[in-house]
């Protein structure tokens, strides 16, 4: 790589919303995000969304797309569950309603077992539709199971200054599976992506609309669920605390929008399409 060059070193898949990641070397872009991303999720009797958040258990299930279904994977048994289109569950993705396809009785009976409390596993199939973020992309913005947004981008140098700070806290480094991007871009320059309006790869150019506000998943180790290693939310909270009332806690990535559709592969160059006169305000620290 050419000095200052970007390119993408990272493409991952979560095809199972709080699932575990799926690194590829090449990805299909449609405007609701990648394909086969965030397009299976878990939720309660009821139709609520279930994460990490409250139940870190997920984090030890393996997802595997495959023609209009998954096959899960934990522990070493697997299920492959059958969808039908007129099985349906209305289910709630934080504020927002989906009429999603539901698993057969004998998976959701199955991944139940597994996790150990009642569940129901659901598709967004093609009849599912959900539509987020116009506040911030100007426009209603199809998306998948992802919290609010179709894309996230981060950087390897916003990651390395947050693990110097982890590392002068006394504390691990953490690795990016923490943070559940979909673009990881290799650029020495930390933060510098609080300044990019949009970026071009692959011919696609995705509209970086709003900072990403993390939780408590980023805390929890990808592959058990365990909370162990670096605290992200301490090394955040030294200066990445937001200011604007709009976004609150700490920040780490964008939420990007695709205007287009393409592929993307490792490799690819990073050009910046516009540049923001201003950060992202941070509150100081005393």
């Amino acid at each position: 790589m050419k000095p200052h060059e970007m390119i993408v070193t990272g493409l991952n898949i979560h095809p199972l919303k709080s699932g575990r990641a799926i690194q590829r070397s090449a990805v299909s872009v449609r405007l609701d995000g990648f394909v086969d991303d965030r397009r299976f999720m878990v939720t309660d009797p009821d139709g609520r969304f279930i994460t990490q958040r409250e139940f870190p258990l997920l984090a030890q299930v393996e997802a595997y797309p495959r023609d209009g279904t998954v096959r899960l994977v934990m522990h070493g048994r697997e299920i492959v569950p059958a969808f039908a289109p007129d099985r349906r569950l209305q289910v709630t993705v934080w504020d927002s309603s989906v009429d999603a396809a539901l698993a057969d009785e004998a998976a959701n009976k199955v991944l139940s077992d597994w996790l150990g409390r009642d569940v129901r596993l659901v598709h967004m199939d093609e009849r599912a539709s959900r539509n987020e973020g116009e506040t911030w992309a100007g426009r209603p913005v199809p998306v998948g199971f992802a919290d609010g947004f179709p894309v996230l981008i981060t950087t390897t140098g916003s990651l390395a200054d947050l693990n110097r700070t982890l590392v002068e806290k006394g504390q691990e480094p953490v690795g990016m599976e923490r943070f559940r991007t979909n673009i990881l871009i290799a650029h020495d320059e930390p933060w510098d992506e609080d300044l990019w309006e949009a970026v071009e790869i692959g011919g696609v150019v995705f509209d970086l609309v709003k900072p990403c506000s993390r939780c408590i998943m980023t805390t929890q180790d990808q592959t058990t669920g365990e909370r162990i290693g670096g605290n992200p939310i301490q090394g955040l909270a030294e200066k990445r605390m937001s200011a604007d009332r709009r976004v609150t806690g700490v920040l780490f990535g964008w939420n990007a929008v695709p205007r287009g559709e393409g592929e993307l592969r490792l490799g690819d160059p990073v050009r910046v399409i516009g540049r923001r006169g201003e950060r992202w305000p941070m509150k100081t620290r005393a």
